[in-house]
Parts: structure tokens; sequence; C-alpha cells
């Protein structure tokens, strides 16, 4: 997944908690005082998606990529050209 897609796709969620949480603030449910308690799990979640997007890139990175492969050419490959 890009980079682009993958911060739409955060700020999507984003925009969808808090206007669950305004939808039940409107309904009568005290909702920001149970946020306030439990804001240290947006840390929490945003900690692990950096270790898993930071992980998944790394190891991206460490694995050789086909066209490389392919194109490399081994001593014994050359033809005689004699």
């Amino acid at each position: 997944m890009s980079r682009r897609h993958r911060d739409n796709l955060i700020w999507g969620l984003i925009l969808v908690v808090i206007g669950a949480i305004f939808l039940l603030e409107n309904i009568g449910y005290d909702a920001w005082r149970y946020l306030f308690k439990l804001w240290p799990l947006i840390l929490i979640f945003w900690g692990a998606s950096k270790l898993y997007y930071g992980i998944k890139a790394r190891s991206q990175a460490s694995e050789p990529k086909a066209g490389v492969i392919e194109a490399e050419i081994l001593p014994g490959d050359k033809k005689d050209e004699s």
C-alpha cells in the first residue's frame, strides 16, 4: 500500500471515530469522558502502526528484486566472440 493511500485510510478512520463520538454525545452517551480516560490507546495504536509499517518496509528493502536477479551476468555465461 502506498504512503498516500495509507494516509488517506488513517485520516478516514480518524474522521469516522470523531463522528461516532459526536453521534454518541447527541444520543445522550457521555463519550468524551471515556475518550479522555482511554486516550493512551491512541498512542498505542499509532505506535503499533509505525512498528508494523517500519518492519514491513525494512523486509521489503532487504528482499532482492526479481528484475535484478534476472539481469545479473554470471562469469560462465559470457559468449566467446572470436
